[in-house]
């Protein structure tokens, strides 16, 4: 990616700031500005951008986007909930700002663009979605349902909706995917809710928001090395799965059945060098597989 601008938000602690890049293709990505222990984060959110300004407060972005004026209410459902992303975005004709406008500033809710005669002309961003920021930043969360329950606007819903999945509030993100019909996901998190621990509840959040390796991570520090175990296997990362069986020293019986399983149903040998390895010395035993999974979760509900 060959850079040409780049723009920094003006809010949040060192850890969530966002980057808005635009290349020399005229393409707006957003990318995390600080990573400890993993990959940064890059999505694509834009095409053909001819000027960009962060809102001074919030966590939203106003930019001249292939003729329309854009705003993004909340960019960062890139990283989140990719489906959910673009109804986070609202759009109108620009015409009206004169040839060749450029964002000068993004206060509050007024958008400040400079013509091309030097005049400017200002614009007002939709007032509930700053509102929507305020209350999820002070943990307002019945306010902010309240707040879009009398707005009835799928835009502001699809905010919150991904903003409470950030938060990992899974009563407010249930109340907030039902409203926009996202039967399934609504399933995913009552699935969520129902997990045994805390940290269990996280992992599955970091997976609900697209981020396996994170998810993983919350497991094994939280020593629930057989859900990570069974995290990967349930996401066909066969190899990661039993790299962790072999080092962890248990499960891997476990692995191998449930890959053999895999391949059985899709009438395919093994290829894997590594799992005929294993397959040759450690017998597959279900029924002892199955006891040591129901001895796996009764531990947990246990703890």
């Amino acid at each position: 990616m060959e850079v040409m601008e780049v723009y920094l938000d003006q809010t949040g602690t060192a850890n969530d700031r966002k980057m808005a890049v635009i290349d020399k293709n005229r393409d707006l990505y957003l990318t995390t500005v600080r990573t400890v222990g993993a990959a940064r984060k890059v999505s694509k959110i834009g095409t053909m951008l001819a000027s960009l300004a962060w809102n001074d407060k919030n966590n939203m972005v106003a930019g001249l986007a292939d003729g329309k004026f854009t705003v993004w209410y909340y960019p960062n459902a890139a990283f989140i909930d990719r489906d959910l992303a673009p109804k986070c975005v609202q759009a109108k004709e620009a015409s009206g700002f004169g040839r060749d406008p450029q964002i000068v500033s993004f206060i509050g809710n007024q958008v400040t663009f400079r013509r091309a005669d030097g005049a400017l002309v200002s614009t007002g961003a939709w007032p509930y979605a700053g509102a929507l920021h305020e209350f999820v930043v002070n943990n307002r969360w019945d306010d902010a349902v309240r707040l879009c329950r009398f707005v009835k606007d799928d835009t502001l819903w699809s905010c919150l909706a991904v903003m409470a999945a950030a938060a990992r509030n899974l009563p407010t993100a249930e109340v907030a995917y039902a409203a926009i019909g996202e039967a399934d996901k609504v399933l995913y998190i009552q699935h969520i809710k129902q997990s045994p621990s805390n940290e269990v509840q996280n992992a599955e959040m970091a997976l609900f928001s697209g981020n396996p390796n994170d998810a993983e991570a919350i497991l094994l520090q939280a020593g629930l090395k057989f859900r990570a175990i069974m995290l990967n296997i349930h996401l066909f990362r066969w190899e990661k799965a039993l790299d962790l069986a072999v080092k962890h020293k248990t499960h891997v019986d476990t692995v191998l059945a449930h890959r053999k399983k895999y391949l059985e149903s899709c009438g395919k040998p093994e290829t894997n060098e590594r799992f005929q390895q294993y397959a040759t010395s450690i017998d597959i035993d279900w029924t002892k597989i199955q006891a040591k999974i129901e001895l796996e979760y009764k531990n947990e509900k246990k703890t």
